[in-house]
């Protein structure tokens, strides 16, 4: 390269990018377009997410049966209505326990949904006193204990006595077995 051309190349002024009205007109349209988009999409976000933002309340209990009612040594089953809410819908479903006192005068309840794969189970008298699942044939002892087939034992009810009623609350793992 000659003096003349280093010269030259060096004292050129250095040319600057600049954005054409083209590109500008590009950058400004989209943008409130954009803007205006958040603003009617962000409220109907807002609406479906809003359901999951909310603090579930703690489990609270359904009155179920008289205590004078619960038998000793044999469970008896007793259907009951809980009020669920579910996002925006709200139902009063059906529910079903065993529920029975033990040698002390404890009550307890049972759920009625077997551990293999989620029939209800029923109380069989003819095969020595157990639960039985009609399904897959699943045994369970009348404490919930399993005998075969299912993998765990029942799940029970918290249960509360009070007044004179029994009233059960949230399904928790099974504790007498």
């Amino acid at each position: 390269m000659s003096n003349h051309e280093y010269q030259e190349t060096a004292h050129t002024p250095v040319k600057r990018k600049e954005m054409s009205r083209r590109q500008f007109l590009a950058y400004t349209l989209g943008g409130a377009t954009a803007f205006m988009a958040g603003g009617a999409v962000l409220p109907m976000i807002r609406f479906a997410v809003d359901p999951l933002l909310e603090k579930r309340a703690g489990g609270s209990f359904v009155k179920v049966v008289e205590e004078s009612k619960v038998k000793v040594g044999e469970p008896t089953e007793f259907k009951f209505k809980i009020h669920q809410v579910d996002a925006w819908y709200v139902s009063d479903p059906e529910q079903a326990a065993w529920i029975m006192k033990d040698d002390n005068g404890k009550i307890f309840a049972l759920s009625p949904v077997c551990k293999h794969l989620g029939c209800t189970i029923g109380w069989n008298t003819t095969t020595a006193n157990q639960y039985v699942c009609p399904c897959h044939g699943a045994h369970y002892t009348v404490d919930g204990k399993n005998l075969s087939v299912a993998p765990a034992p029942l799940d029970e009810y918290q249960v509360k006595v009070e007044n004179g009623f029994v009233y059960l609350g949230d399904i928790i793992p099974n504790t007498r077995v």
